[in-house]
């Protein structure tokens, strides 16, 4: 059920991405699923603050009790640790072209929308696509430390939690936490920096349960991962700048490979949270980190939600829509 006011709008969203009000109809508030990794055995609320696409738009996430939480620090990495099955934050719908994104410097890091020159930014429709062509979101508990380099890309990281392709047949919503079944990576070099993105699926997808590694990608979506890198290849020139570079000359690395990955960015997180490397502008506020130095309680975090100020005006509409046409 999404209730919407004015400025203030709230959902409640299962981590496995059911429909809320299938959800209510399910379970009582804080009830357990039951055994079994498919089943959700907590839910999150997210509230929004401000109006989508303006510059003030905030989606804040909260817990089972209602309290206020990180989505980058506070939800845990792993959903099950015998399946390896892992959360994701959805923070762009497939097909959408707003880029929203765990605003990591703010506290409680909500979703926001990228601002760049103070614009609101938005991906371009590069033919034969619109928008995302996946449901588009992070692993929390994740970082990509910039002070660290790479062994395998000769890159530091991009300073944020690393990035999730969804590849599943649902349009998921901004804002779900859903459990994903990790499938592979591309190591994508963004202006010197490695910038990973993980493949996976929903692991509530009809057709989950025919994918375990990326061999089964090419098998069953056959061209996906082809559109996938032209996709990342050429997004950014509609803005005027070069195509993008990947390490690897843009091979996509097996499971076994990006769950190393992920264990090394979630290594990385640790240190950020326990303050045992430089963190720069990152916010680190946390509710449930308990032993680190920037937790937070639940009373310190609902006010700084609270203090967060956000615009009366109502937000403009998404950017016209354009199909952008690459010629050799």
């Amino acid at each position: 059920m999404r209730v919407r006011l004015p400025l203030l709008r709230t959902s409640w969203a299962w981590r496995l991405g059911v429909p809320a009000a299938a959800a209510a109809a399910r379970l009582p508030r804080g009830a357990s699923a039951g055994p079994g990794p498919r089943r959700a055995m907590a839910f999150y609320r997210t509230e929004e603050r401000g109006q989508p696409h303006s510059p003030g738009y905030r989606l804040f996430f909260k817990n089972v009790a209602g309290h206020y939480i990180s989505p980058f620090h506070d939800i845990p990495l792993k959903a099950d640790s015998e399946e390896n099955l892992f959360n994701m934050v959805v923070e762009v719908p497939r097909w959408t072209n707003a880029k929203m994104e765990i605003a990591t410097e703010e506290p409680l890091n909500p979703i926001k929308q990228d601002v760049k020159d103070g614009k609101l930014r938005y991906v371009a429709n590069i033919f034969p696509h619109k928008g995302y062509i996946w449901n588009y979101g992070a692993l929390p508990q994740t970082w990509e430390d910039p002070h660290r380099k790479d062994k395998s890309t000769d890159c530091c990281g991009d300073n944020d939690p690393i990035d999730v392709c969804e590849i599943g047949s649902k349009v998921l919503s901004r804002g779900d936490v859903v459990h994903v079944k990790i499938l592979g990576i591309l190591a994508l070099i963004d202006q010197g920096e490695t910038d990973w993105k993980l493949i996976a699926i929903n692991v509530n997808d009809p057709e989950a349960s025919k994918f375990h590694d990326i061999e089964d990608v090419k098998k069953y979506k056959p061209g996906y991962l082809e559109a996938t890198l032209n996709w990342f290849r050429f997004y950014k020139i509609p803005e005027g700048k070069p195509e993008n570079q990947f390490a690897f000359n843009g091979e996509f690395k097996n499971k076994a490979f990006a769950l190393e990955v992920i264990k090394s960015t979630h290594e990385c997180w640790k240190a950020l949270l326990m303050e045992k490397c430089a963190g720069g502008a990152i916010n680190c506020t946390n509710v449930q980190v308990c032993d680190s130095p920037f937790h937070c309680s639940q009373e310190e975090a609902r006010s700084l939600v609270e203090s967060v100020s956000f615009s009366l005006n109502k937000g403009s509409n998404e950017e016209d829509q354009v199909w952008h046409f690459l010629g050799k």
